[in-house]
């Protein structure tokens, strides 16, 4: 039996990929086989795709670090044929076959179990950049940050991540800051819930140790020089959630924010994290997160079209989340 696929093929150092009638038998280990509907088309993905950082470890191999579907076969204890699932991480697009694809097999404790009031297509428009949200929004609760505690900052507002945590956070009653270096997008932040918006530009630059205290906490997809002014800007005793790195993988900062304001930096994962926090974050999600805002920043496209949308996506020309129609 082959379904279709987007297999990424390496020859010659040259990357390329393709859509492809992939072999069922050519899928790798795993005691879950899953008809995908959906994948999405996170930073990492697009990564991924261009083979501008080498996020794929091995060729050829199906890209797509999400998936949602429902479960054909099953040999896992807890995971039964017909049960709606979710996949994000845990080595896809890495070294295992992903969501870019009709099928996958991957082992049972990959999986959560989608609540009643989330499609499969939800769950893709939330994909790994929204989960990753809610788990930035789970550290800032641990670091006890409440609506009273002042404004969050969200940095990258318009990307995947950025647009969920807005939604996420403004529907929990913060007062929340977007930066964005699209200000042409500032009514849709505004609709995803965002009070007020501001320039990256303004974080961007190599800045003050410490600096004058703007925000109670902030979630950052920017990394570099903007997290340390974040940092930098954060009241006493806040905290700032941090995950990503578009703007680079330093962190050219000082011990000032942390000794003189108490400030806590805590640094989220969602590749690894355990299967409790995912439960945690998928149960949240599905309670606390806004499906109209969520469609507002939603488009779907076809599995032959994320080649291109990953060249959008690095350019930053990609708003809002991007789910992928794999049966289409």
């Amino acid at each position: 039996m082959t379904f279709k696929a987007l297999l990424a093929s390496k020859r010659d150092d040259q990357v390329s990929t393709a859509v492809v009638d992939f072999d069922e038998a050519d899928l790798m280990h795993g005691d879950v086989t899953v008809a995908i509907d959906y994948s999405t088309v996170n930073y990492k993905d697009a990564l991924a795709v261009t083979d501008r950082a080498p996020v794929i470890r091995q060729y050829p191999l199906i890209p797509g670090i999400d998936f949602a579907g429902t479960v054909l076969a099953s040999a896992h204890a807890g995971v039964a044929a017909g049960d709606r699932v979710v996949a994000n991480g845990w080595g896809l697009s890495q070294t295992h076959h992903g969501g870019f694809a009709q099928q996958a097999r991957v082992r049972g404790d990959w999986l959560v179990k989608l609540s009643d009031g989330l499609s499969t297509r939800d769950a893709m428009a939330i994909g790994t950049a929204g989960y990753t949200a809610m788990l930035s929004v789970l550290a800032l609760e641990h670091a006890k940050l409440t609506p009273d505690s002042g404004d969050v900052l969200v940095t990258g507002a318009g990307g995947g991540a950025g647009s969920i945590a807005i939604a996420l956070l403004s529907g929990l009653g913060y007062r929340v800051v977007a930066s964005t270096g699209r200000l042409e997008e500032t009514d849709y932040l505004r609709q995803l819930g965002a009070a007020e918006v501001i320039d990256r530009r303004t974080l961007s630059e190599p800045g003050a140790a410490i600096g004058r205290e703007r925000w109670a906490g902030a979630i950052d997809s920017v990394g570099s020089h903007t997290l340390a002014n974040v940092l930098a800007q954060t009241r006493y005793g806040g905290a700032v959630a941090a995950f990503g790195l578009a703007q680079g993988a330093d962190l050219p900062c000082s011990v000032l924010p942390f000794i003189l304001r108490s400030v806590t930096l805590a640094g989220i994962d969602s590749v690894h994290a355990p299967q409790q926090v995912r439960l945690q974050a998928w149960v949240r999600l599905a309670t606390d997160l806004d499906l109209d805002k969520l469609a507002s920043a939603t488009s779907v496209i076809a599995l032959v079209e994320v080649p291109g949308v990953a060249n959008r996506v690095l350019q930053g020309q990609v708003r809002g989340r991007m789910v992928v129609d794999v049966n289409r």
